[in-house]
């Protein structure tokens, strides 16, 4: 290797060179790519995806995608395939090989029992005439001119094409199967979309004994007691039927210092805040975290019916991973 050699240059010279083969794939997308869909949309069972070495690697991306946009989908190694794993392929599946030269032994192995199990087999090969593309249902063709390797030989354009022709497959069919965010989030449920809009209220917030609350005509000392009891620098106050009338909370309590209340003698009604902001507990955890940056409170009453049921705090924000 010379010192001088020039990596920004070769950089830019792959960069090209793929960004080229994806621009002529978009010529390629016809009649094939249309019922290639169509045919995913009409399978009762899974999108089966196999490939070998780095066509492999991209089948089990697309898979990724797939199952993750509302499309069920399994990646099955093509030589373990050839030794029982061909059992986890079913009658209701459909079949999708990757293979750039269209004649990997393995996949073309397998080719025999495919037929059999009279399923729909969908070819993405950069070879038309290969065993793979004839034995085909529906082939898409992801040929490249030359790869972004200088020896025309490591598999660099041809695999961000097949990886490119996974994604608007994917994207095809999300839109035709209207797909939504909120089905999204469902098949990420650990994935920030998926906590702003699966994660409700209910699910974070304090209830029971952890709720703090004072009965109307009690003593400040005793609002202040039950503030430090349970640790949120709130508490609400109650009628005898359990009705929110109002909460005291550390910024209330700050006022009063700064007064001339006597804070031994005062009833909690004197300095409490009526008509509190309260949430359900139906809402989503992001419309209250949004409703509690909006108006710079820490704690949040959750109340149903005008009775408080729980208390909602920005470290439960924090910690369910919201912020």
């Amino acid at each position: 290797m010379t010192h001088n050699f020039d990596f920004i240059h070769s950089a830019k010279r792959t960069i090209s060179m793929e960004l080229d083969a994806v621009a002529r794939l978009n010529e390629r997308i016809d009649n094939n790519f249309e019922l290639a869909c169509r045919a995913i949309l009409n399978s009762h069972g899974r999108v089966v995806v196999s490939g070998m070495g780095k066509s492999g690697h991209i089948a089990k991306k697309i898979v990724a995608t797939l199952a993750s946009t509302g499309t069920p989908a399994l990646f099955v190694h093509p030589a373990e395939a050839g030794h029982g794993d061909l059992g986890m392929v079913t009658k209701d599946d459909l079949f999708i090989a990757i293979s750039n030269s269209g004649s990997s032994p393995e996949l073309t192995a397998l080719l025999p029992t495919i037929k059999r199990l009279g399923i729909v087999l969908i070819a993405m090969t950069g070879k038309a005439a290969s065993p793979l593309a004839e034995a085909a249902d529906i082939t898409l063709d992801i040929s490249v001119e030359t790869e972004a390797c200088p020896l025309d030989l490591a598999p660099t354009s041809s695999t961000t094409v097949s990886l490119v022709m996974g994604d608007a497959l994917a994207v095809a069919l999300l839109e035709a199967r209207g797909f939504t965010a909120e089905d999204f989030a469902f098949s990420h449920p650990s994935g920030a979309l998926g906590k702003k809009l699966l994660l409700h209220v209910s699910d974070v917030m304090h209830s029971g004994d952890a709720l703090p609350a004072v009965q109307t005509g009690s003593s400040l000392m005793d609002a202040l007691a039950e503030m430090s009891k349970k640790s949120f620098g709130i508490t609400t106050v109650v009628s005898s039927e359990g009705e929110l009338l109002g909460v005291f909370t550390d910024g209330d309590l700050r006022r009063c210092l700064d007064g001339d209340l006597d804070v031994k003698t005062s009833i909690i009604d004197q300095v409490m805040s009526t008509n509190p902001r309260t949430v359900l507990p139906t809402a989503l955890a992001a419309e209250a975290f949004n409703l509690m940056e909006t108006h710079k409170i820490t704690a949040l009453v959750v109340a149903d019916n005008n009775h408080p049921i729980g208390i909602l705090h920005m470290h439960d924000m924090l910690q369910a991973g919201l912020v």
